[in-house]
């Protein structure tokens, strides 16, 4: 498998269990590495139709985001991925890390790590 990855995407929500927390947008930011069967077709072919558009998804992931009003970092984690996997058929498996640095003042910052293939959300 062959993989195109996106790091430190900073996007903004309104997210979080706390009534402070959906008062104001707060920054996550999102770590992606999407598997796709091989780069070969992309490269001979020089077609950014042959393999996963990074402009794109991170432009999706940032409008998706901020429409989002989850309380929970997993449930929008969840739903990201599945966005992604509807959107973009060459992605075979996505590892995600999703950060949010606001939410424990001792901590630089805390999130998740979900990784999931194609059928499995």
């Amino acid at each position: 498998m062959d993989t195109i990855f996106i790091q430190g995407l900073q996007t903004q929500a309104i997210i979080g269990i706390y009534e402070w927390e959906r008062e104001e947008p707060q920054p996550l930011i999102f770590d992606l590495e999407m598997q796709m069967a091989t780069f070969d077709q992309a490269a001979d072919s020089d077609d950014i139709e042959q393999t996963i558009n990074y402009a794109a998804v991170s432009e999706e992931v940032c409008d998706f985001v901020a429409e989002a009003r989850v309380e929970l970092i997993e449930t929008l984690a969840k739903q990201v991925l599945h966005m992604i996997f509807a959107k973009h058929p060459l992605v075979e498996e996505i590892n995600l890390c999703l950060s949010k640095p606001q939410a424990v003042p001792q901590a630089e910052t805390v999130g998740l790590i979900i990784k999931r293939k194609r059928g499995e959300i």
